[in-house]
């Protein structure tokens, strides 16, 4: 209910009231209710934010709505967001970005957050190195309890990033780790380097990302260190960063054992290569989609040609063939499009793709019924009635319904196949859908005239 006041209340005249309810919600809610706005709108509500405010909100969002949301703001308002994030949130929204955004951005940041930047750049993709923390707290092996407690009370770190201090020697070699909660239960004089535990639980920056997420899986810790070649403590990795891996890395799990494998992560390919590909890929490709559509062009006016008797004793006939060719081919373009979109927000699984398509049959009969019996009724009075054809009405109303379920039916099943059959949906189906629905549709509206009519 609040989005939907929030998303009103963005009006050139209402903006003050805007703010005000902006600036009075938690962060996380806000961020909820921002996503549910659109995406225009959704830069207005943030530039009413408070900075710290804007900040808080920033640092929710995905890296994906991160970039979506700058790449709509000014310079400087985008300069105080990218400053304020940690190093290894800043480098997850630039891989997002364009390249030529990125190298801007970079350029722009401050000597010290650009060193940081470079450094994190600086290790491979999919990397431990890359994913890293730079800011932990650290204590020698040599220091006692008492030192470490107050190295951990003058520190500015956030809390989440204090629940585990490392230990380090004089060259800061990796020596293990001890628990802020049991610090604070030792005997204050005792000796760190004896409490350490896990020194052998450690990443490269080389390693795997995903070798990080599984072991602090495993070990059940908030936090693990990464290392250099030579065991040097360099960064730490939290079970925040690595979230987004654990998330994949089951929804591919699922989806192997569907036994639809990568068909989604394929999908995304297909889709970045037509949006932001060379131009040749993506005129070759739907060109190629396009050229079933000519066919289908010409396959179709074979049916015409089939049923020239019918359309010279019946002219009033020709008069409703747009109207099933475009009724069916919409009602196909809907079912296509909400597929793909409900695919891409994970709201159609495809190990459940059976009741989705039974649920999109039974919309399209329904539709088909309730807009056949219109037409229908429409075409009886309008051409049927005057010319002494009654029957015409009730062909033009069962030939809209087929081809309206029909269409249902293609926009949702086509999509699918093209997808197990490792092809791009998105470019493709629809062809596929227009040439089948019109000349099942025509097919269907001519012989049923024909059959009704009376005419052979």
């Amino acid at each position: 209910m609040r989005g939907n006041v929030l998303n009103d209340l963005l009006q050139p005249f209402a903006l003050e009231a805007a703010k005000k309810e902006a600036n009075s919600l938690p962060a996380s809610e806000l961020v909820q209710l921002l996503m549910q706005i659109e995406p225009h709108k959704r830069v207005i509500a943030f530039r009413l934010l408070e900075k710290n405010r804007a900040i808080a909100v920033f640092e929710y969002l995905r890296p994906e709505e991160q970039a979506d949301l700058i790449q709509d703001m000014e310079n400087p308002e985008v300069m105080t967001l990218l400053e304020a994030l940690d190093p290894d949130d800043r480098v997850q929204l630039f891989e997002e970005l364009p390249a030529k955004v990125t190298k801007r951005l970079i350029g722009k940041l401050s000597p010290q957050a650009r060193a940081t930047v470079n450094l994190l750049l600086g290790y491979p993709e999919n990397s431990a190195g890359r994913i890293m923390n730079l800011r932990f707290i650290t204590v020698r092996s040599n220091m006692t309890v008492a030192d470490a407690l107050s190295i951990i009370r003058q520190s500015e770190l956030d809390p989440n990033q204090l629940a585990v201090v490392f230990i380090i020697d004089a060259e800061r070699y990796y020596r293990g780790f001890v628990s802020t909660v049991n610090l604070i239960r030792f005997d204050p004089h005792q000796i760190i380097g004896e409490l350490a535990e896990g020194e052998t639980i450690a990443v490269r920056a080389s390693d795997r990302d995903l070798t990080a997420a599984q072991l602090l899986k495993n070990n059940d810790l908030p936090a693990i260190p990464v290392v250099d070649n030579e065991g040097r403590l360099i960064g730490d990795i939290t079970f925040d960063d690595v979230i987004d891996l654990v998330e994949e890395e089951a929804t591919e799990t699922i989806l192997g054992q569907a036994g639809v494998g990568n068909l989604l992560t394929r999908d995304q390919g297909w889709s970045e290569k037509l949006v932001r590909g060379p131009s040749i890929y993506a005129i070759r490709l739907r060109i190629i989609f396009l050229i079933v559509t000519l066919i289908g062009g010409f396959l179709v006016g074979g049916v015409i040609e089939r049923f020239e008797d019918t359309l010279e004793a019946i002219v009033a006939a020709a008069v409703f063939i747009p109207l099933v060719m475009d009724m069916g081919g919409n009602v196909g373009t809907q079912s296509s499009t909400i597929f793909a979109r409900g695919l891409a927000w994970s709201q159609i699984h495809p190990s459940q793709f059976t009741a989705y398509l039974f649920r999109e049959i039974r919309i399209g009969l329904i539709m088909g019924v309730i807009l056949g019996t219109v037409a229908g009724v429409a075409a009886y009075f309008w051409q049927g009635l005057p010319n002494d054809i009654p029957q015409l009405g009730l062909a033009v109303g069962i030939a809209l319904a087929c081809v309206i379920t029909l269409g249902a039916i293609l926009g949702a099943m086509l999509p699918m196949i093209m997808l197990r059959l490792g092809f791009d949906h998105g470019p493709g189906a629809d062809p596929f859908i227009t040439t089948i629905k019109d000349f099942s549709g025509l097919w269907i509206y001519f012989s049923l005239v024909g059959l009704l009519v009376g005419v052979s």
